[in-house]
């Protein structure tokens, strides 16, 4: 039979909606998803009603919402309180069983440790250098003073510069011997320092007269270990063209003049071996020359206890004074390094065939302190020793072997 239109709609609906009800009902019964398993795995909370000694069911004020707390039942404000009655005995009460422990913290992982620093590269040692043999201060027993200032003596018992501000020396080495004197220092201030700073201490420097400060540039020499000279101008040749300046020991001078001059360039620095005749590159060879010039002056330093180099090349030795003359210019007539190298190289030939040898240089330039330095590195391989000046003196004629004021070293 066939049904209406309108009634087939009606049964449809009918259908969805019974369909969708019977849905509702089930689902009430299961409750929310998930609900029966979160309820089998949280255990129940202790009544905190037990804890108080109240009976199963009752709540605390300040308990947690969705327990009823029943109302406590209202007393007559005129009623007469009853005597007490006497209850059973209470049973022991429930103790209550511990609060659930907090969560812990949760502890934000703590970062990986740094890796440790790299150890610090070594810092490779500075070559060891020998340690400086400090030449004493100016002893005031071997100082006198003048109209000039502070000029050496003699001290108690014969004492001499020369042995006081020597630098010591192996006497007993038995290798030919080399000595080695820079001049014109204290002129310049960067020149100096050079010197003092890369020279071998053994060799000696002698201080400008004309120097602004002198005595300054031997203190930085004497803490080196540097045996220290004073230069005397004196006049040279080609005199008056060759200057050596107005404080300068002239043939045509009288000789207390000349002695007095002296003086002044002995008064200029302390602490000093001896002297050497040489400025700027001038010798003194007029003056030198004459004896009855030079012979004053070097008993003048004999009497005072120091020494005198003659730097004119091939001169006899001072015959009234301890001291020696000069066997090589290093630099003069000026020169390369080459040049300055061959110099070298004949000193050495000199010392090996007499025993020792002098060498000047004129001025403490670049050039010299370089080549010097190079030159003294390998000196101890060659079979040569360096040897301070005061280790090469000899004894002058007329003084007897007991007045030495040090050990002779090498005669020529």
């Amino acid at each position: 039979m066939r049904v209406p239109g309108w009634r087939a709609l009606g049964l449809f609906w009918a259908v969805v909606l019974a369909g969708a009800g019977g849905t509702a009902v089930w689902l009430h019964r299961m409750g929310p998803p998930g609900a029966a398993t979160l309820a089998a795995a949280t255990p129940p909370l202790p009544d905190p009603a037990l804890a108080a000694g109240a009976g199963p069911g009752a709540s605390v004020p300040g308990g947690p919402p969705g327990i009823p707390v029943p109302a406590e039942p209202a007393r007559d404000a005129n009623a007469t309180p009853s005597a007490p009655t006497l209850d059973p005995p209470a049973a022991a009460p429930v103790a209550a069983p511990p609060p659930p422990a907090a969560p812990a913290p949760v502890v934000a992982a703590a970062p990986p440790p740094a890796a440790p620093e790299p150890p610090p590269l070594p810092t490779p040692a500075a070559p060891r250098r020998e340690a400086a043999r400090r030449i004493p201060p100016p002893d005031p027993a071997l100082l006198e003073t003048t109209r000039h200032g502070m000029v050496p003596r003699l001290g108690p018992e014969g004492r001499t510069s020369i042995r006081a501000y020597g630098r010591d020396f192996d006497r007993r080495d038995s290798r030919p011997r080399v000595a080695v004197v820079v001049a014109d220092i204290g002129l310049s201030a960067t020149q100096t320092e050079e010197a003092i700073r890369r020279l071998p201490p053994q060799v000696a420097l002698a201080l400008s007269p004309y120097a602004a400060r002198p005595a300054q540039a031997a203190e930085r020499a004497r803490e080196r270990g540097m045996e220290t000279l004073i230069s005397i101008p004196m006049e040279p040749a080609g005199y008056p063209l060759n200057d050596p300046g107005d404080r300068a020991l002239l043939t045509g001078r009288p000789m207390a003049e000349n002695l007095d001059l002296l003086d002044w360039a002995l008064s200029r620095a302390q602490g000093y071996v001896g002297a050497i005749g040489a400025v700027g590159g001038m010798r003194g060879e007029r003056f030198a020359a004459l004896e009855g010039s030079i012979g004053p002056v070097q008993e003048v330093l004999l009497g005072r206890g120091l020494l005198y180099l003659d730097p004119r090349p091939g001169a006899p030795p001072p015959a009234r004074a301890w001291g020696r003359s000069v066997d090589v210019l290093l630099d003069e007539p000026a020169g390369t390094g080459g040049e300055i190298d061959r110099r070298l190289a004949e000193l050495e030939r000199i010392a090996r065939d007499r025993g020792g040898a002098l060498g000047l240089a004129g001025a403490a330039s670049p050039v010299v302190v370089e080549r010097l330095a190079a030159w003294a590195a390998g000196l101890d391989d060659r079979g040569l020793v360096l040897a301070p000046v005061s280790a090469m003196i000899r004894r002058p004629e007329g003084v007897a072997p007991e007045a030495a004021p040090i050990r002779p070293a090498v005669a020529r």
